[in-house]
């Protein structure tokens, strides 16, 4: 049986990408796993020619994937310090005080509602994951373990909660009942209220070769085209739009109820007006993105196995979900690289899902002293080479793999 649409339910038949099987992105396997076998699921993202989505079918359920989960918002400085500016500049322009409501869904750590809290504003935060939620609620911030859609907005609402401020970063494209969450959304915000979104931009995935993005997470990728349009069929009017450059170039709505009045911003038109005059109404433009995803295949294996015949030793920096799509698909295991380090204590002493590599202490970076350290969470890089800056002292060398495998200076 094809696969259908999760936003028009047109049947899916046009390749975008085809990654092979992999397991999923954040089951990192403890040592006494290594013995056993792993679950592996297809990879292949589509495009519907109908509403030009681009998305991966649901091959694992939410409660798998999400249930217990291995990402901490607040490991990145970075990130941390984004949500905090995000925070204090909603509270500003929206003018929220105490008697104001914030709510996020999919809220992790509660890396940003502390932002509100620290201010006096209070919040609610909605995480489906156990083990993160446990954090955030030592943290101060209040927050339900519930994976988040209509029937969750319907009792929040029944208990007198509506949003004045209503906040999702990077959750979007991680449902895969697209419908039932943005009907969700509407049914939460108050009349009055903000919507703000943050998701990575398909546009920066499409020409900066991202495709180590896609995960069994990320179940849509979405053109502003796409989302504007799936949000004005559940009644919500994107006014504002922004660009970013997390997560390797995002972008930031803020929408309204459509009966709501208010200006839309010349930014809305403009984005709306490029991606069309690009070509992401039309399927040619997708038609070429797999070659180019193969290539990079080709130039990070040719890369590794020429420092590997000079005698050179390479170590990982990382292990987040995007470099386990790299390395599954390119099929690098310990015999290109030796271990990789990552700062979150809940990753250290397990090893990547697949590839098997180690996930050690960022010290052992400077114990063993690698020719080359590979930077997984590219994204990252300036921050990552700024904190292991000693690196360069015995002459070792950063390196991205995406958009294309680069030594940096």
């Amino acid at each position: 049986m094809s696969p259908t649409c999760r936003f028009c339910s047109t049947e899916l038949s046009r390749s975008f990408a085809d990654l092979r099987a992999t397991p999923l992105a954040n089951s990192y396997l403890r040592p006494d796993q290594l013995a056993a076998g792993e679950v592996y699921y297809p990879l292949h993202v589509y495009v519907c020619e109908e509403c030009f989505l681009v998305q991966l079918p649901e091959a694992a359920t939410p409660e798998e994937i999400f249930s217990e989960y291995a990402y901490f918002s607040s490991v990145s400085d970075s990130w941390v310090a984004h949500a905090r500016a995000f925070a204090e500049r909603s509270i500003e322009r929206l003018g929220l005080d105490e008697t104001s409501q914030v709510v996020e869904i999919a809220s992790n750590d509660g890396y940003l509602l502390r932002g509100f809290v620290d201010r006096g504003v209070p919040v609610l935060g909605i995480e489906p994951a156990a083990n993160v939620a446990e954090v955030a609620v030592a943290a101060g911030v209040p927050t339900r373990v519930q994976f988040f859609g209509t029937e969750c907005a319907r009792e929040l609402v029944a208990e007198g909660i509506r949003a004045d401020l209503l906040v999702g970063n990077n959750v979007l494209a991680h449902v895969p009942d697209l419908n039932d969450v943005v009907a969700g959304l509407a049914l939460l915000l108050a009349p009055t209220g903000t919507l703000s979104m943050e998701f990575p931009h398909l546009q920066r995935l499409v020409e900066e070769n991202q495709f180590d993005t896609i995960y069994h997470e990320h179940f849509s990728y979405f053109s502003f085209l796409a989302v504007h349009r799936v949000f004005a069929a559940h009644g919500l009017e994107i006014y504002d739009v922004e660009e970013l450059p997390t997560h390797g170039g995002s972008l930031r709505i803020a929408a309204r109820h459509a009966e709501a009045a208010g200006e839309v911003s010349e930014a809305v038109d403009e984005l709306l007006g490029r991606e069309e005059d690009l070509g992401y109404l039309s399927l040619d433009l997708y038609d070429g993105f797999a070659e180019r995803v193969k290539e990079t295949k080709r130039k990070l294996l040719e890369f590794l196995i020429e420092a590997k015949r000079a005698g050179k030793t390479i170590a990982g920096y990382g292990a987040p979900a995007k470099g386990n799509t790299l390395l599954n698909y390119c099929g690098v295991g310990t015999d290109f690289i030796d271990f990789t380090v990552d700062r979150s204590a809940y990753k250290q002493g397990l090893f990547l899902p697949g590839v098997r590599i180690p996930i050690l202490a960022p010290e052992w970076i400077f114990e063993t002293r690698p020719d080359y350290v590979l930077i997984l969470p590219w994204n990252l890089r300036q921050e990552i080479a700024g904190q292991m800056e000693a690196v360069r002292e015995w002459g070792g060398r950063f390196v991205v793999a995406i958009p294309e495998v680069t030594v940096l200076s």
